[in-house]
C-alpha cells in the first residue's frame, strides 16, 4: 500500500523518519510529504491552506493504485479534504492524535512574524500534549521545526460534499479511548456531527503525547500498520 504521510504545523517530511522504516519493511511505500511554504519566507501569493491540499491530492494523482492518508495533527485538516476531493483512491485516512474537521475549521491562530508562524518552541503547548517528550527528545526535534505560511493555520477548511464520510477513518489519539473520545465529541458541536456523518470509524489510544512520531515511533508505526492492515 501506498501511504502518503502528511505533517502537521512546523515539520516537513523528515519528521516521518523515525516511522517511514518500520513501514518499508512490512511491504509498504510510504512517501512522506513537505508541504509548500513550510520553512520558506512568506511568498507572494501567499500559500494557504488550499495549496497544501493540493499538494497531497497532486501526490494521490501520481501514485497507481488505493492509497492511504496519515495525518498528524494540523496534518489531519489536509487529510480529510483530499480524501474529499479523491474518495474513490483514499482507502483509508489515518489521524494522529486530531479529529476530523468538519466543513470551515481551521487549525488554529498562532503569533504572526513577516508573514511566517515561526515554531514556538515546546514551552508553548500543553503539559498533556509534551509530557512525553524528555530534554534530549526536544533539543534533537526543535532544529528540526519549520516556519509555516501564515494564512494556512487560521483558514478554514474547504469541504464539499459528503464522499469522504465513506472513506474508512483511524483515529490515533495520544490521550483517549474510544468510549472517552466518543462521549467527549459530542462536546464538540459541529465536529461531532461531522464524526458521526462517518460510516467507518474507530478510535485507538495511543497514550503518549501529541508528537508520537518522536516520543514513541515504534507505537505509533505499529498502530499504522496495524490501521493500514
Amino acid at each position: 500500500m501506498d501511504i502518503i504521510l502528511i505533517p502537521g504545523l512546523w515539520l516537513d517530511a523528515p519528521s516521518w523518519d523515525d516511522v517511514v522504516p518500520a513501514l518499508t519493511d512490512a511491504g509498504h511505500t510510504p512517501h512522506p510529504l513537505t508541504l509548500p511554504g513550510v520553512g520558506s519566507a512568506a511568498s507572494v501569493p501567499p500559500v494557504r491552506l488550499a495549496d497544501w491540499v493540493a499538494s497531497v491530492v497532486a501526490e494521490i494523482d501520481r501514485i497507481d493504485g488505493p492509497v492511504v492518508l496519515v495525518g498528524h495533527s494540523g496534518g489531519g485538516n489536509v487529510a480529510w479534504a483530499a480524501a474529499e476531493e479523491r474518495a474513490d483512491r483514499v482507502a483509508r485516512v489515518v489521524f494522529v492524535d486530531t479529529t476530523p474537521p468538519p466543513p470551515g475549521a481551521s487549525i488554529s491562530e498562532f503569533p504572526v512574524t513577516d508573514g511566517v508562524i515561526p515554531f514556538p518552541g515546546w514551552d508553548f503547548f500543553d503539559e498533556d500534549d509534551t509530557r512525553d517528550l524528555d530534554a534530549a527528545t526536544r533539543e534533537r526535534t526543535a532544529p528540526m521545526t519549520r516556519a509555516v505560511p501564515e494564512h494556512v493555520p487560521a483558514d478554514g477548511v474547504e469541504l464539499t460534499g459528503v464522499r469522504r464520510h465513506g472513506v474508512p477513518v483511524t483515529l490515533l489519539m495520544g490521550g483517549m479511548d474510544e468510549a472517552a473520545f466518543r462521549s467527549e465529541v459530542q462536546n464538540w458541536g459541529a465536529f461531532a456531527r461531522e464524526f458521526e456523518a462517518i460510516r467507518d470509524a474507530r478510535v485507538v489510544r495511543l497514550g503518549t503525547g501529541h508528537w508520537p512520531q518522536f516520543s514513541d515511533p515504534a507505537l505509533l508505526s505499529r498502530e499504522i500498520l496495524s490501521a493500514v492492515g
